[in-house]
């Protein structure tokens, strides 16, 4: 088989503050920016990445959700258990820095993991975590 990650989905609630976050801190392009019955639907993704892309939804979008399911998922991305997504990038410290800096919510610093990999993590608007690993 030949497989690559083409699209992943995240939830957002705010499309700004995604914005701001995913385009102007993370450096990832918009490619495309939708809006549906007072709903929007963002698709970012990596610079001369064209075939990688995440789609930041509303968690609200699915008609098969109930309305306690919507407050479920409402109460666990407020809590920040909800998603999450692993980057890498081969420059941590620099990366790290640049996500401080633009004042991303820092969930933990650089830091040599037990099993081998060297990460930090942010949590996006949303509450999702965005953990970020140093390619090596």
């Amino acid at each position: 088989m030949d497989l690559t990650i083409h699209w992943t989905f995240l939830p957002h609630n705010d499309p700004e503050a995604s914005l701001a976050f995913y385009r102007d801190s993370l450096g990832f392009e918009v490619r495309n920016d939708v809006g549906y019955g007072g709903m929007r639907w963002l698709t970012v993704g990596p610079a001369g990445q064209p075939g990688t892309s995440i789609v930041l939804e509303p968690p609200a979008a699915d008609p098969g959700v109930t309305d306690e399911e919507r407050r479920t998922v409402t109460e666990m991305m407020a809590k920040g258990s909800y998603a999450r997504i692993v980057l890498a990038t081969a420059d941590l410290d620099a990366t790290f820095d640049r996500l401080k800096a633009a004042g991303a919510e820092v969930v933990q610093e650089p830091t040599e993991q037990p099993y081998g990999v060297r990460d930090c993590a942010f949590r996006d608007p949303a509450g999702n975590l965005v953990r970020i690993n140093e390619a090596g």
